[in-house]
């Protein structure tokens, strides 16, 4: 992970739940697709066994300014610490039950395409660019700069139903090991 990216947690707002994804478990997947880095259509209503879907606000990227005021939003920082931590527990999120990872995010996937070949990603990631997946199931988000970006969760999805929810994620990059500690009781 590059020191661009690095993030000192203690100076950082914290969210808080605001209650937003609390009518989210239990709740049955819509049937659509998104699209892939991997260049595949994603149905997530279709998937077999579980699959774990963190969603996060935007990646930046290293060579790019980063959005004005995102230091001051509540769990907006941290994306690419949370993938990285996804990337390096994916061998472990696997042994404990997950039979798919993926990142969602409403950037477009061209952009994200970028990011898994940056970070060396293991999975893909999921563009909602439409926000269909996140109109469907009102994910809480948030607006900055003109964008509407996704707030910070992870869902476990169990055979097309969100069997929990991980919100808000704080700090991001700790997630993925919230993540396995929660499937390992569940084996």
């Amino acid at each position: 992970m590059s020191d661009v990216f690095a993030v000192d947690w203690s100076t950082v707002p914290a969210p808080q739940d605001d209650g937003l994804a609390r009518h989210l478990p239990g709740k049955s997947l819509p049937p659509l697709a998104l699209k892939s880095t991997d260049g595949d259509l994603v149905d997530l209503s279709l998937l077999s066994g579980r699959s774990v879907v963190y969603a996060f606000p935007r990646m930046h990227r290293p060579d790019g300014p980063v959005t004005d005021g995102w230091f001051e939003i509540p769990g907006a920082p941290g994306c690419t610490p949370q993938s990285c931590a996804f990337r390096d527990h994916a061998a472990q999120l696997k042994a404990v039950g997950a039979t798919y990872i993926f990142g969602l995010s409403t950037q477009d996937t061209q952009d994200q395409r970028e990011t898994v070949d940056r970070l060396h990603l293991p999975f893909p990631l999921l563009s909602d660019d439409d926000r269909s997946f996140t109109h469907a199931l009102s994910l809480p988000t948030f607006e900055i700069a003109g964008m509407v970006l996704l707030k910070r969760l992870t869902l476990i999805i169990k055979n097309g139903m969100i069997e929990h929810v991980f919100y808000p994620v704080f700090p991001p990059d700790r997630n993925a090991t919230e993540v396995i500690t929660w499937l390992g009781h569940r084996q």
